[in-house]
């Protein structure tokens, strides 16, 4: 049995009252829960329905919908049935758990975001038998229940477009957002748990001691250098935590920054470092790993026990959100190549107390992070994902040429990327400045200034975070690495991926012009150095200036016309598309993705609609996907509208069709307005279509030459039935 803590049961004595008091009122509320990492918002939650539902006078029923980021339900679920285990007293369920579609009285239902864009998607679906979210909110109140909505982890998504769509259509009674950094605006009440309060209670380590103990180490690179400090420190808390007869196995996670093109792969080099210097391996069981890719997720079972073997676990964004191991104490993070931000959420994998108490020898009592970082902000965490691509090919057995006037806009890279225009442009400005004249040629040795035995004690706030510096020879690795960072650096503004290497050939190209020098380090060590760098980045700053005014400005959208499009013979999809078997798709496989429930709601209609004989589904950004020109009322310029159907009926008919919902209905206008123009000016086609909406279990749309969407008056729009001519 739980025992909670003195200020948790503060905390849910009063977010429990004004809940009540809430209640009794005819108007709907918003409560913010802001409890910092580690302080057991969870249980704090469970407890606190468990209170509200529990001998009630008053006879009100509640419902709750517990709605959080990725598969942080699943652990939320979990965590809140072996809390209700000996009560009972609270039911704990899934969509398919539900009883007659509603949520039962002293039930809650758990799902995440993303699932409202899944392909079998329960809350998007309509129909009065389905099993969805609409009905079941309908059903539950009903029956009179009150429905209590608790967004967990609500800084993530609570505040997005989709997000407020869905809350919405709940409409619930009461609205607590859990965080420990909520976006708090427009709420009615706000708990905050204060952090020293967490301390006092032994939840949370007490500060993060930030390079402590860190002094240098001849023929290291810094990411040598804090790695091996952050191991010793690691067996150093290990024979503590013995003498204090813990059985606790600290772990020691590394924070990978995320990969560039251009730029050294730091797993690789991380992964050879461990094993060659410090024998810590994924075969002997002391390393794991936990990255984005399936096949990069390492001896992970069991690594969050105090006494698991592991000992180091490398990590990149995904481990951020939602992942307790107490025994996690010290945290790795290296150098990126722009300013660097950690988040909050990210520190608190490492605060945790894994006995949850504080140990006699404070060394215990206290996280720690290693980095070669100069300056280190905390703030808010991202993050990325992957791809992979898969291909269809046209059915020719359906196929007909439908010839239709399509336009293709190209794309020219030089707006938003540096070319070899920008070499002349840097050389002409590096002499008009006489850089060469102002520079020392003399091959430094430079060296890293590395924050050492900082302290960060408030472990809830957002913070810059200085220190004493300590200097280290920069390895010929790490003067690559920075000039590398640099070039980036340099870069941005003109998609840094693909410019950075046009900033660094300048450079060598300045060099080899004015200088002797023929060793391309050399070059990079002169052009980092303190006392040349500002010299260069006045010259690359002038020089991109200079490049926008004579390249980018002067260049004007191309517009190509193909006055016979015909569906292509082939299209190609990323990992986030799903193979469905669509049965009149002329694409084969029929790739769908998988967070676009509008659209696919329309393909499920034209695909059982008899009179359709194929439909495509368009695709963007490339010639051989259908487009008209649109004006954009922001730059005034033309860009290409790719229009989302194109449907063959069986009389001969072609539809081109654009699903919208909600806002993007409502600043259709401009491709609305050009659709029904192209439709109007190629009537010899027997063309019809337009913006599509789907309200009140009806497809609508609009091809109106003027066009309006105002969801409470909808009379200009058609109803929309393929058996019929327009």
């Amino acid at each position: 049995m739980y025992k909670l803590r003195n200020y948790q049961e503060k905390y849910i004595h009063n977010l429990k009252e004004k809940v009540d008091e809430y209640l009794n009122l005819t108007s709907n509320k918003i409560c913010v829960f802001k409890s910092p990492t580690g302080s057991g918002k969870t249980i704090m939650m469970a407890e606190t329905i468990k209170r509200l539902v529990e001998n009630r006078v008053d006879g009100k029923e509640l419902a709750f919908i517990w709605i959080t980021v990725h598969k942080l339900h699943d652990q939320s679920k979990e965590k809140l049935e072996e809390y209700y285990e000996y009560s009972q007293s609270v039911i704990c369920s899934y969509f398919e758990d539900l009883q007659d579609k509603q949520i039962q009285d002293k039930e809650i239902l758990f799902f995440n975001w993303q699932s409202i864009n899944q392909e079998k998607n329960i809350y998007i679906r309509e129909g009065e038998n389905e099993n969805n979210l609409s009905n079941i909110i309908k059903n539950t109140k009903d029956e009179g229940r009150e429905i209590i909505l608790i967004i967990d982890e609500s800084h993530h998504t609570a505040s997005s477009d989709k997000s407020q769509e869905v809350i919405q259509k709940i409409y619930p009674k009461i609205t607590i957002e859990v965080s420990a950094t909520p976006k708090i605006s427009n709420s009615d009440y706000v708990v905050s748990i204060d952090l020293e309060e967490v301390k006092k209670e032994a939840m949370i380590k007490k500060s993060i001691k930030l390079n402590s103990k860190l002094s240098n180490t001849a023929n290291s690179t810094t990411d040598e250098l804090i790695i091996k400090t952050a191991l010793e420190k690691r067996h150093q808390l290990k024979n503590i935590y013995e003498q204090e007869n813990a059985n606790v196995n600290p772990l020691v996670l590394i924070q990978l920054p995320d990969s560039r093109k251009g730029m050294l792969d730091k797993k690789d080099q991380v992964l050879k470092l461990l094993d060659s210097r410090f024998g810590i391996n994924t075969d002997n069981g002391k390393l794991a790993i936990y990255l984005s890719d399936k096949d990069n997720k390492v001896n992970l079972e069991n690594i969050e026990k105090n006494t698991n073997e592991v000992e180091v676990l490398i990590f990149k964004q995904a481990i951020t959100v939602g992942w307790d191991c107490p025994r996690s104490s010290i945290l790795v993070l290296f150098r990126e190549w722009k300013k660097f931000e950690f988040s909050i959420q990210t520190i608190g994998r490492i605060i945790r107390m894994p006995e949850v108490k504080h140990y006699e020898n404070d060394e215990l009592n206290h996280a720690y992070v290693y980095t070669n970082i100069e300056e280190v902000h905390i703030a808010e965490d991202v993050t990325k994902d992957y791809i992979t691509v898969y291909e269809s090919t046209r059915r020719n057995e359906l196929n007909d040429d439908i010839d239709l006037k399509s336009v293709y806009i190209k794309r020219k890279h030089e707006k938003t990327r540096l070319n070899t225009e920008f070499h002349k442009i840097f050389s002409i400005i590096a002499n008009k400045h006489h850089v060469i004249d102002k520079i020392s040629l003399d091959i430094p040795e430079l060296k890293n200034q590395i924050i050492t035995d900082a302290e960060i004690t408030h472990l809830d706030m957002a913070q810059n975070l200085q220190g004493e510096l300590l200097s280290t020879k920069l390895s010929p690795m790490d003067i690559q690495n920075r000039f590398d960072a640099f070039a980036m650096e340099m870069s941005e503004s003109f998609a840094p991926v693909h410019s950075h290497g046009v900033i660094k050939r300048s450079i060598y190209q300045f060099f080899q012009e004015n200088t002797k020098i023929t060793d391309l380090l050399d070059m990079a060590t002169i052009t980092i150095s303190p006392n040349n760098r500002d010299y260069f980045v006045k010259v690359i700053n002038d020089a991109k200036t200079q490049f926008r005014r004579d390249v980018v400005e002067k260049i004007e959208k191309e517009i190509e016309k193909i006055e016979h499009w015909n569906v292509p013979e082939n299209t190609e999809y990323t990992k986030i598309y799903k193979e469905k078997g669509y049965k009149k798709c002329i694409m084969s496989p029929a790739y769908i993705k998988t967070d676009i429930q509008n659209e696919i709601r329309f393909m499920d209609l034209l695909d059982d609609d008899t009179n359709v004989k194929w439909w495509f589904k368009n695709e963007v950004s490339d010639k051989k996907y259908f487009a008209i020109k649109y004006i954009d009322p922001i730059d005034d310029e033309p860009h290409a509208f790719y229009v989302d159907f194109i449907i063959r009926m069986n009389d001969g008919r072609i539809g081109l069709f654009d699903p919208k919902a909600g806002f993007t209905a409502k600043i259709a206008k401009p491709k609305a307005e050009a659709l029904s123009k192209y439709l109007r000016n190629n009537n010899s086609k027997n063309l019809f279509g337009g913006i599509a909406i789907f309200e009140k279990g009806e497809w609508l749309y609009n091809d109106n030459e003027e066009y309006g969407y105002d969801e409470n008056d909808l009379s200009d729009w058609k109803s929309l039935d393929l058996s019929k001519s327009p």
